[in-house]
């Protein structure tokens, strides 16, 4: 990047690390709001009360929401095997708009970092809008642990390193960036030093 187009080097971090994590934080909870009452009333759900770890829809939450970044939810029930679940667009997904939520909200954090920085030329605002995965991808390896559910010798949780490397970090650099180049093309020409 250019020393004239964007100030400092930490300015684009900071904002990046707010945008992303405001990013995740907002596609959990539109995620919870959309699917949680559905959740509750499942049968996994209630097979994880009954036999395990007691009621567990953010953890299920979470499922669905690495989900919507294509990060597989692997189940090791021991000697019975392991399996793969699909929840969003599988059988039975919930909806296949929850693909949309994590691109959009990222693409949305892309052009907040661009526009809270000032004019940038697209390239960089690509550069600058990638950011956002400072503040995505630790939220998406915590979230991932925490997404860990156990019932009858089963457990079950995101799988991590695609938890990590999909959805913490190629998701926020491609769509933030997308936003970020969005952002700077649209804010008109960057003036001379």
């Amino acid at each position: 990047m250019s020393s004239t187009s964007v100030p400092g080097t930490a300015r684009p971090l900071t904002a990046g690390l707010a945008a992303g994590a405001a990013a995740w934080l907002a596609g959990y909870a539109l995620t919870y709001l959309l699917v949680a009452p559905e959740i509750r009333e499942s049968t996994l759900a209630r097979v994880v009360e009954l036999f395990g770890d007691g009621e567990a829809t953010p953890e299920l939450v979470g499922w669905v929401f690495f989900d919507a970044h294509l990060v597989d939810v692997v189940v090791d029930a021991g000697v019975l095997g392991t399996e793969t679940l699909d929840l969003v667009g599988g059988e039975g997904g919930v909806a296949l708009l929850l693909y949309a939520v994590p691109p959009g909200l990222l693409v949305a954090a892309g052009v907040a970092v661009v526009r809270a920085l000032g004019r940038v030329d697209p390239a960089d605002g690509a550069v600058v809008g990638a950011a956002v995965a400072a503040g995505y991808l630790p939220l998406c390896a915590v979230g991932a642990v925490l997404a860990r559910v156990e019932a009858a010798g089963a457990v079950g949780q995101p799988d991590l390193l695609p938890a990590v490397v999909v959805a913490g970090l190629l998701y926020p650099a491609v769509f933030g960036a997308l936003g970020g180049a969005v952002a700077a093309a649209t804010a008109g020409p960057v003036s001379p030093p």
